[in-house]
């Protein structure tokens, strides 16, 4: 076998250190310009190395492991360069077809006559292995010989570019000089998920990869539902002693939205928007895609109506609207996708919302449900134009879910964002079975909505409380005024959903402050009744999903909940270790020593009735966390500024 040459090692790492390093979004283009050269300049140097091995060696016979390389001299055919891989052809004649054919449509222009013929005209693509990377390099000058496309795939292979929204925790306050606390609900739970796939693969996430509300909402608790359908959701609230600072308390909201019965929800318009570009092509992207879509499909009605959408390159309609009766055709055509090309996801987004808007029901469910790993790169791929589109499209009545898929170059940033701005939910699809339980478990949350523009507010009263700090819901955050403003987008909850929020309290008086008391507030003078025998003051309005008209509830927390705090309920005490396991992944400052073992102990205290096994897995998850957080592995993935 012949040797590669000294020039291919220092290739193999350099690349393996430009993969593992963090570098802001910023500087993320060259790094992979950077990585695209050295492969292509390398691979170069690779075959001419070998052509000097082969030449020197031409006397000789071949020795038992040598490899003859096609169209060299000691091949006994005929002398030619060596053919590209199979799969590359098809990609370099589909990148010709789809120059010639019509010009894209704008990100804003709706459905272009042309986006059928220009996915037909892409056929050939059809189980291309290439990325829009690997795409690049089969149609540059020269041809690509024996070996070269090897080589390009392992830099890519070992290029990580996903990436996630940077966000700072939030800060502790002082309810004197801050006393209200504002934020939209959350019920996403796409970066629990997404946290087990790194744990599971051996490495801690990065830090911004950890949205600390949706690890806590990942799961269910046993909240008191609504009384009747008058009232989409109940709310519950608790206090227990903080686990982690025995001198402040936690203060639990729960949310419990009302379970709707599947044969009474009304019929569903769902239009299946679907990545089959080439970053798709892995298992754990497009086949795992399509197998869940499959369980979906399963749960509808003969009175819904499916249709479905796909870009790479181009985007067109694979399925016109489809009764749910006729599962045949839905399935047929869901079993016909393949992947290649690059990704034009603001166009496909565009020709999603025009059919949903050609077989809209009113007073029904419409809803487009986008499966992609994020990666676009054509056309307008900036998040804030495409979240401005997608916000804009609310008005229509169409909502828009996000289901992510794959490592690598997963764009967390920009699936999530635009699930929170669509009026929709992000879910990360990392196994078969995070599909069933998003897709069949939860398919009346997911499909749903019971209350629109969810916000809740809480008023902290400074003669008892001196600060407070809110556990997550860093971007959900909103300012004062936005709680009585109706035109303030903000979460949706589903049938069925629960959502958790929970504050860390320090008292008055209490010796569990972060900063000292202000010098010239004088809480004792706001503690005349009835303040005196309230801590805290919660609101939350909401809207019914036909309605534009927000309702309030009011539920005043009196100071007894304190004084009377008692040992924390199970539930309690599995969604603080939750909290804290994801305080812990983000470096958190206000754990003290609370670590791993007791995060994994107060878990398996609040196990409860775990028919699932959620709550076992994820205190396997922390133990892994615990093993990896020792320096054996850490996760590169480059955070977003």
């Amino acid at each position: 076998m012949i040797r590669p040459s000294r020039g291919i090692e220092r290739y193999h790492a350099t690349i393996a250190w430009l993969g593992s390093f963090t570098m802001s979004r910023r500087h993320l283009f060259v790094r992979r310009s950077l990585a695209f050269a050295l492969s292509i300049s390398l691979a170069g140097l690779a075959a001419c190395s070998m052509k000097d091995k082969e030449t020197a060696a031409d006397t000789a016979p071949p020795s038992r492991g040598d490899t003859i390389v096609p169209g060299s001299d000691r091949d006994a055919g005929p002398v030619a360069e060596a053919p590209a891989e199979p799969e590359a052809a098809p990609i370099q004649s589909v990148t010709s077809e789809v120059k010639r054919a019509a010009p894209p449509p704008p990100l804003m222009g709706g459905y272009h006559p042309g986006a059928q013929e220009m996915v037909a005209s892409a056929a050939p693509m059809s189980g291309a292995l290439y990325d829009k990377r690997a795409r690049i390099a089969s149609t540059s000058p020269g041809a690509l010989v024996a070996g070269k496309a090897d080589v390009y795939r392992y830099a890519q292979m070992h290029t990580n570019t996903e990436n996630y929204a940077h966000m700072e925790g939030n800060p502790v306050k002082q309810a004197a000089a801050e006393p209200v606390s504002t934020f939209s609900v959350d019920v996403d739970t796409g970066a629990y998920s997404n946290v087990r796939r790194y744990l599971n693969q051996g490495s801690l996430p990065p830090a911004d990869a950890v949205r600390v509300e949706e690890l806590v909402n990942y799961f269910d608790y046993a909240y008191q539902p609504p009384a009747d359908k008058a009232r989409p959701f109940a709310v519950s609230t608790e206090v227990a002693r903080t686990p982690w600072n025995p001198e402040t308390y936690l203060l639990k909201i729960g949310l419990k939205g009302y379970e709707a019965p599947k044969n009474t929800r009304p019929p569903a318009n769902l239009v299946f928007l679907i990545d089959v570009s080439g970053s798709m092509n892995s298992a754990d992207k497009l086949p795992l895609l399509v197998s869940s879509l499959k369980m979906l499909t399963g749960q509808l009605r003969d009175d819904d109506r499916i249709s479905m959408v796909v870009y790479a390159g181009a985007a067109g309609v694979v399925l016109e609207p489809t009764p749910g009766s006729d599962r045949a055709a839905v399935l047929a055509a869901l079993e016909q996708l393949q992947a290649g090309g690059s990704t034009a996801g603001g166009q496909g987004i565009s020709l999603a919302y025009a059919m949903a808007q050609k077989s809209f029901i009113k007073g029904g469910i419409n809803r487009i449900i986008l499966a992609t790993d994020g990666d676009f790169n054509v056309g307008d791929t900036r998040v804030d134009t495409l979240k401005d589109y997608v916000a804009r499209q609310r008005s229509t009545g169409v909502s828009l879910s996000v289901l992510g898929f794959g490592t690598g170059n997963l764009n967390d940033e920009m699936t999530e964002q635009l699930s929170n701005v669509g009026n929709g939910t992000y879910a990360y699809i990392d196994n078969i079975q995070e599909a069933r339980k998003v897709l069949v478990e939860q398919a009346g949350s997911t499909l749903f909505t019971i209350a629109k523009d969810t916000k809740i507010q809480i008023e902290f009263n400074p003669a008892v409380v001196a600060e407070y700090r809110l556990i997550g819901y860093e971007n959900r955050m909103l300012k004062t005024e936005d709680f009585n403003n109706d035109r303030i987008d903000a979460g949706d909850i589903g049938a069925g959903h629960t959502v958790t929020a929970l504050y860390e309290v320090a008292l008055v008086g209490g010796k569990g402050l972060k900063m000292d008391p202000l010098r010239y507030s004088q809480p004792a003078a706001l503690a005349d009744p009835p303040s005196a025998k309230e801590f805290a003051f919660v609101k939350l309005r909401y809207k019914l999903p036909s309605e534009d008209a927000s309702k309030l509830i009011e539920i005043p927390l009196a100071r007894a909940m304190l004084d009377k705090a008692g040992p924390a309920s199970p539930d309690f005490k599995f969604a603080a270790a939750v909290a804290a396991f994801g305080q812990k992944l983000r470096h958190g400052a206000y754990l003290g020593d609370f670590g791993y073992e007791r995060i994994a102990a107060l878990a398996s205290e609040g196990r409860g009735n775990d028919a699932q096994g959620y709550r076992v897995e994820f205190v396997n998850l922390v133990k892994t966390a615990a093993a990896l957080d020792g320096g054996v592995k850490t996760s590169a993935a480059p955070p977003a500024e």
